[in-house]
């Protein structure tokens, strides 16, 4: 490959950040200022070493004009109505950003209601979320500018599609909730403060407030309804009842699946909203989650994992709120996890479980609980649903690793109850048949049984040969589930490659337990799971070492960094995308306050000792018998999520430590994207030319030739 000359970087050997009395070298404190001019220039000069290593490989280009050509096919969200009409998203193939339709019946003529590609001419302003009023005749979305958490909420008339003058700022992770007198929305904003605002910032994000905007009103009349002065961290969501009238509160201090739970019962001061609102707590701890599902009068029907690690329902009278007098009304599964529910035709609740890390989908009786019908679900995701209380219809999304998507409408008005294929995806240029999907069972370090999906095409031959790609995430309660990816089947198709997905502790896959036994002083769990994930497959012989890559995002990146340190020897290349890797200061910028209901924190002693011993950015490590895998990293200048600096300091750490050894033939490198952020709303455009990138940096480390024929 040729030797890499890496960038000379400054290293500032006398800072130190003091952790209870130990001190831990940060010699790269200035790349924490994404705005300094020494900062921009090491951005630069990674980015000249980087480009022409991507650029000089066949199989880049080939990749890009292969994954432009599959990626063209129709995507389709699932239809939803409101008010008289239906909408859905729709992207025809190659445009940058999914458009929203809007057909007066589900067999009208559609027309295009919002189009973000109208925004700007390159894709980078999407809209982040919408919210329509209960009439359906009003709506609000929020727009990101270059993929920044940061958002803009704006309205417009449906029947007219002319937009209102009202405009909402300073908004990040906001709820939009209207008020069923369709005059405004609950949302949540920021203090405007000194610091910028733009996605490139890495102050902290604190002081989140909830707000009532009354529509025709300047965003300073805007209603202050809660805030929680004395707990900066906290923020506070608000919810209408599907009646209209409760306010539902929800409050967190972080990605823990827990939250206390409030009430405002509108209709006792006549619906007017002047002020602070003087709710009622119902629970006012962090000890379980409380999702609201629906209501009849007073009885409020919650999902919550409240002794029931792997979910239930339960039944909370408002009107006689305390814990003593609460009813279960489904029982947690005895090994399925309860994902979500939604109420629909007044009385039935739908209810999606995950059962070994594969869905299944049920209708109960909203009365009592009682499961009266299976909905048949193939191997695979319910990725989308729609449909409301007061409707007798649903929508629901299917995809798995070898079906783009299906979407089912089911009638519930009928007198027997089936869904029935309302629109069916499909890829041009792609076979299902010659691949094939199964799921194993291997045993982690301690013992523990962990799934994993292997997905490849048919009639291979177990000798080791195969390139083999293995992901995995690990935290934060989120399940990964069987999903369609046009750059995987490339891989697949294109690249002879075997694709493994390992369904690691810390993610929901099994419920709350699960996710514990991945989070704090266990996340060391979490590595071995992976680990061991790649000796099941070398020692299965889908591949070897030599032609083994992991590849994560965000806490993904923290997962294939740490074990890059942890096993060198193990894998030959690593795809770290948006990766958090500074384990020791993550909580000091922008939101990372709020993973430490997973990580810890440092700042805490006992936090700090064993945060120390697997944070990447800490414990890369100088080995004369391996060299390092090879590595490529990814992030973006508007990354407010993980924000930069995570990827630029592990990168100078491992170019200083590593880059001079005789026997560090391997590149390490690190990828810059501007006016992305951290993968939300990324445009079309810009998802393939990362893509050909990422493959193409694998193809050439471990040495993969293009296959032209679709069934070679």
């Amino acid at each position: 490959m040729g030797e890499i000359q890496y960038p000379k970087v400054r290293r500032d050997e006398e800072s130190f950040d003091d952790f209870h009395g130990v001190k831990i070298p940060n010699p790269y404190h200035w790349l924490e200022d994404p705005d300094s001019e020494e900062t921009k220039a090491f951005v630069t000069a990674q980015n000249k070493i980087t480009d022409p290593f991507l650029k000089d490989n066949p199989v880049r280009e080939k990749f890009k004009e292969r994954m432009t050509a599959l990626y063209d096919y129709p995507k389709f969200g699932c239809p939803f109505k409101r008010g008289k009409r239906y909408f859905y998203w729709y992207n025809s193939g190659l445009q940058n950003q999914g458009v929203l339709y809007v057909q007066q019946s589900l067999d009208g003529e559609a027309e295009i209601f919002l189009d973000p590609n109208s925004f700007c001419k390159d894709g980078l302003k999407s809209v982040n979320s919408t919210s329509f009023s209960e009439d359906g005749e009003t709506l609000a979305y929020s727009v990101s500018h270059k993929g920044s958490d940061w958002v803009t909420i704006k309205f417009m008339k449906v029947e007219s599609k002319e937009h209102l003058d009202d405009v909402l700022e300073n908004v990040k992770f906001s709820c939009i909730s209207w008020t069923h007198d369709h005059k405004g929305i609950f949302y949540n904003k920021y203090p405007k403060d000194e610091t910028k605002q733009d996605g490139t910032e890495t102050a902290s994000n604190i002081h989140q407030k909830l707000y009532y905007h009354v529509l025709g009103t300047d965003q300073s009349e805007d209603i202050l309804v809660a805030e929680t002065p004395d707990h900066p961290k906290w923020m506070i969501h608000a919810e209408l009842s599907d009646d209209g009238k409760v306010v539902i509160f929800t409050v967190s201090e972080g990605c823990d699946p827990v939250n206390r739970l409030y009430y405002y019962d509108l209709s006792k001061n006549n619906y007017e909203i002047k002020g602070l609102l003087p709710y009622v707590k119902v629970v006012d701890n962090f000890d379980a989650e409380y999702e609201y599902i629906t209501n009849t009068g007073s009885i409020f029907t919650f999902k919550t994992n409240l002794n029931a690690p792997r979910y239930k329902l339960i039944n909370i009278d408002f009107d006689n709120y305390q814990m003593d007098n609460w009813m279960t009304l489904v029982e947690e599964h005895e090994k399925d996890v309860l994902e979500w529910t939604a109420c629909v035709k007044e009385n039935v609740l739908v209810m999606c479980y995950l059962h070994d890390v594969k869905n299944k989908l049920y209708l109960h009786r909203l009365e009592d609980g009682k499961r009266f019908k299976e909905l048949d679900v193939d191997v695979g995701t319910i990725r989308g649903y729609s449909g409301r209380k007061e409707q007798t219809e649903m929508f629901y999304s299917f995809t798995s690793f070898l079906t783009p998507g299906i979407i089912y409408r089911c009638d519930l008005s009928q007198e027997v109850i089936e869904p029935s294929v309302f629109r069916e995806i499909a890829v041009a240029g792609f076979n299902h048949t010659l691949f094939e999907t199964s799921q194993v069972f291997y045993k982690s370090k301690d013992g523990t049984t962990v799934p994993m999906f292997i997905v490849h095409r048919k009639g291979i031959t177990m000798d080791g040969s195969y390139p083999c790609l293995l992901y995995g995430y690990g935290g934060f309660n989120i399940s990964i589930t069987p999903g369609f990816s046009v750059s995987r089947v490339i891989f697949m198709q294109h690249l002879g490659g075997v694709l493994a997905i390992a369904n690691i502790r810390g993610g929901g896959e099994y419920g709350e337990q699960w996710h514990k036994d991945g989070s704090f002083s266990k996340k060391q769990n979490v590595f071995d799971d992976f680990i061991a994930a790649g000796e099941y497959l070398i020692e299965q012989k889908y591949t070897t070492t030599e032609r083994l890559t992991i590849m994560g995002g965000s806490n993904g990146g923290l997962l294939v960094t740490a074990c890059m340190n942890q096993r060198p020897d193990l894998f030959k290349c690593i795809i770290g995308q948006v990766s958090v890797t500074d384990m020791l200061k993550f909580h000091k910028y922008t939101i990372g306050h709020a993973w430490t209901t997973d990580f810890g924190c440092a700042d805490k002693k006992e936090d700090f000792e064993y945060l120390v011993k697997y944070s990447p950015l800490h414990n890369v490590k100088r080995n004369d018998k391996h060299q390092y895998p090879a590595v490529l990293l990814l992030t973006a200048d508007h990354d407010d999520r993980v924000v930069p600096l995570h990827s630029l300091k592990l990168i100078a750490e491992l170019q200083h430590v590593l880059g001079a050894c005789e026997n560090q033939k391997h590149p390490l490198l690190i990828k810059i994207d501007t006016e992305s952020g951290h993968g939300g709303g990324k445009p079309t455009s810009k998802i393939i030319e990362e893509t050909a990138n990422t493959y193409a940096f694998i193809a050439k480390i471990v040495g993969i030739a293009w296959l032209d024929t679709e069934a070679s």
